[in-house]
């Protein structure tokens, strides 16, 4: 229960007025007794706005809700969506302007969220009231249908049986399997910026990408709107005003949530969240969602969750000391400790753990990279912005099964294969995709993965050649690799997909830009053998402790020797001279006539 809506310049008596409804309980059988409708209508006439109440079939008022002089927010959390039955509450509000005519929007509200009715309110003296009201009842072609009935004064409600209709809708359509619809995915509005700070890409490719990310996460976007943002407002990010434009919309179209494409604070999220009356997200959380999503191995899930607890606990709030407990031993006297400050306390020390628990794992891939560099294996990582295919580059080079879509993040866990590269073993990983206005919380989470970036040998930067934002990408994932101290490490720019390329031209010039660089189609198998090839040259030159066995005649090699290499140990023997010495493989096939 709660009183939320625009409770902005409430007196402190119409606010006790206004929490006296809260713990009211009225007449069941009424769908509105007289006693709430002139309550109702009084607050009105004081506030001079909207007042909505959600009452149950117990008769209770379980939310009170105000609104400004001509609409009122919806309150969705108690509403069910898509079942058979009815939701099992009504919604009682008033209209301040004193005609009760349902509108367009009280009705799509209606048969939206299934209420048992709607009732509309006109504010005015006791014998001039008028109340509409409107329900659902099931049509011969198994959907609910609206049912209006002619406004109705204080005298003809009484003689209105309300109760005995809801029982006969109820048991019509539990007796119908056919009432049962699909859940349907949430209708999603996306919100961009044409003032963006970030000069990488634009405020239209940002929200194009924004759609790419709901659409993975199983979103049914809506609509999708730009907006030119001088300076965000730190109460309402668009600006209250700006905000309550969209509440309409939000309420006509039966919105269930809005994605913003920027980082909101909590004080922002929390505020559009009570104005428009929906679920209000941005970018990092949808990241972070999807990044839940597709987690599949045990190390990934820790560091997903991490990086949500982390997102969440700044953003968390109470709702009163209503649920505060009283704890136990010297100093818990006086309001005792809230829900909420109980639910903080749990999750920080559910962060310290995972904390732990992630330099555990930092620790063990420090024993595998050190068992690697004993074995004198080389590591290449494939790196790159997402859905670049860096996954079908690895599975056409090793044969691999890893997961390739073409979706945003599609694989999110590391995998690693073996590759056969000029008759040595070498290792090939794929590593998590980046993304412009990557969260931080990911980056700081992930890091223990991201390390294998950073202990490679080599970098196979797979950048996705047809798209036309392919520039910005590249300087997305080198400032991803800047905040790892990668950004110097060698590095082979593969673009791939150059055979969806629409613009060849423009896409060498780019390539001529790069160096080392090759154009290359994973899917068909374009420049695969030249990519393997350039892996081979351009890996830094591994030293092997060899021995050899030098002619009396070859002493001056053994200048060389020390100058390419580490020379362990030299001894002069019957047949020749024994040379046991550090060499570079380069340097290894000059002198491979006199190895032992």
């Amino acid at each position: 229960m709660g009183i939320y809506g625009n409770l902005s310049n409430i007196k402190k008596e119409q606010m006790e007025h206004l929490k006296a409804l809260q713990n009211s309980v009225y007449p069941k059988r009424d769908i509105v007794s007289q006693e709430l409708a002139l309550q109702l209508a009084s607050l009105t006439e004081s506030i001079g706005r909207e007042i909505a109440v959600y009452l149950d079939r117990y008769g209770r008022i379980r939310d009170v809700m105000v609104g400004d002089q001509d609409t009122v927010p919806l309150l969705k959390a108690h509403l069910r969506r898509n079942f058979a039955r009815l939701a099992g509450l009504r919604c009682i509000h008033t209209h301040p302007s004193g005609n009760s005519t349902l509108s367009e929007i009280d009705l799509s509200s209606l048969q939206e969220y299934k209420l048992d009715a709607i009732v509309a309110i006109g504010a005015g003296s006791e014998k001039n009231l008028k109340i509409s009201v409107a329900f659902l009842q099931p049509g011969d072609d198994y959907k609910y249908t609206v049912k209006l009935i002619e406004p109705m004064g204080l005298k003809e409600l009484e003689n209105f049986c309300f109760w005995d209709i809801l029982q006969e809708i109820d048991k019509k359509s539990k007796n119908s399997s056919l009432f049962v619809e699909k859940t349907k995915e949430e209708k999603t509005l996306l919100i961009g910026f044409k003032g963006a700070k970030e000069k990488l890409i634009t405020g239209e490719e940002s929200l194009e990408e924004l759609r790419a990310l709901a659409e993975t996460a199983g979103a049914d976007v809506k609509q999708q709107i730009m907006i030119k943002l001088i300076k965000p407002d730190p109460s309402f990010y668009l600006g209250r005003g700006k905000a309550k434009d969209f509440s309409l919309y939000i309420q006509q179209e039966a919105i269930d949530l809005i994605i913003f494409d920027d980082e909101l604070s909590p004080r922002q999220q929390n505020n559009l969240e009570d104005l428009l009356g929906c679920r209000v997200i941005d970018r990092t959380a949808l990241i972070l969602q999807i990044f839940a999503n597709r987690a599949k191995t045990k190390e990934g899930q820790l560091q997903v969750e991490l990086a949500q607890l982390n997102y969440l606990l700044p953003r968390m709030r109470g709702r009163g000391i209503e649920l505060s407990r009283l704890g136990g031993g010297i100093g818990t006297r006086g309001p005792g400790e809230t829900k909420l400050e109980t639910d903080k306390r749990y999750i920080r020390k559910r962060i310290s753990e995972l904390q732990n628990k992630i330099e555990e794992i930092k620790k063990q891939r420090q024993i595998i990279r050190q068992k690697r560099s004993q074995n004198q294996i080389p590591v290449v990582a494939l790196i790159g912005y997402t859905n670049a295919g860096k996954s079908t580059i690895l599975n056409t080079l090793t044969n691999a099964n890893a997961l390739a879509e073409d979706k945003l993040f599609a694989t999110l866990d590391p995998t690693t294969r073996k590759l056969k590269l000029n008759q040595e073993d070498i290792l090939l990983t794929d590593t998590v995709g980046f993304i412009h206005k990557l969260p931080h919380q990911l980056v700081a989470a992930f890091r223990a993965t991201l390390e294998e970036i950073k202990y490679a040998d080599l970098l196979l930067h797979v950048v996705d050649a047809a798209n036309s934002a392919c520039l910005s990408h590249i300087e997305t994932v080198n400032q991803v690799l800047k905040e790892l101290d990668c950004l110097a490490k060698p590095t082979i720019m593969v673009f791939n997909k150059w055979d969806l390329i629409k613009d060849a031209v423009e896409m060498n010039c780019i390539l001529k830009q790069e160096h080392p660089a090759i154009p290359v189609s994973a899917v068909k198998n374009f420049n695969l053998i030249k990519l393997m090839s350039l892996i081979g040259n351009n890996l830094p030159q591994r030293v092997k402790l060899v021995e050899l066995m030098l002619p009396f005649n070859k002493n001056f090699l053994i200048n060389l020797l020390y100058e390419e290499g580490k020379v362990i140990k030299t001894e002069y023997r019957e047949e020749g001279i024994f040379c046991s010495v550090y060499l570079t493989d380069r340097f290894i096939n000059q002198v491979q006539e006199y190895l032992l």
